[in-house]
């Protein structure tokens, strides 16, 4: 059975699923005020082990994107990132001002595009997006 729990999740638990997906090191510090300054993390657990997480960050008016959105490798292809994304997507819509419009962006991990294709999502570039892009600022890049 798949819990998505919300706003719960611990520092040794994000740093667990960040791992086992090998993604970059964090430090707890990192760790901990990224999920403090989240606007919502969702973790889905299978039972209870934490199988997957997502969350959201941005100002909440203009643009929010979607962060860290991953499922630990023992609980892929259960439908687990569909319903991190679901109830991700979802939280968006309950934030945005009725009448307007909310960007909800986000950068994937490479070969995962049709993933969020299938649920809505476009590409970039094209005709009149350009390509995302990224810098990443660590000691050897300070003035």
């Amino acid at each position: 059975m798949i819990t998505l729990i919300k706003n719960k999740l611990d520092v040794d638990t994000y740093l667990n699923l960040r791992a086992s997906v090998g993604w970059k090191k964090l430090s707890p510090t990192q760790a901990q005020k990224a999920l403090d300054n989240s606007l919502i993390v969702v973790c889905a657990y299978y039972g209870k082990r934490p199988a997957g997480m997502g969350r959201i960050v941005g100002d909440g008016a203009v643009i929010c994107y979607i962060q860290d959105l991953l499922v630990h490798p023992d609980f892929q292809g259960m439908g687990i990132g569909n319903r991190i994304l679901q109830e991700l997507v979802r939280f968006v819509h309950s934030i945005r001002e009725e009448g307007t419009e909310m960007m909800l962006d986000l950068m994937c991990a490479k070969d995962r595009e049709m993933f969020y294709t299938k649920h809505g999502f476009i590409a970039r570039p094209t005709p009149t997006l350009g390509p995302g892009m990224i810098q990443y600022l660590d000691d050897r890049s300070e003035a």
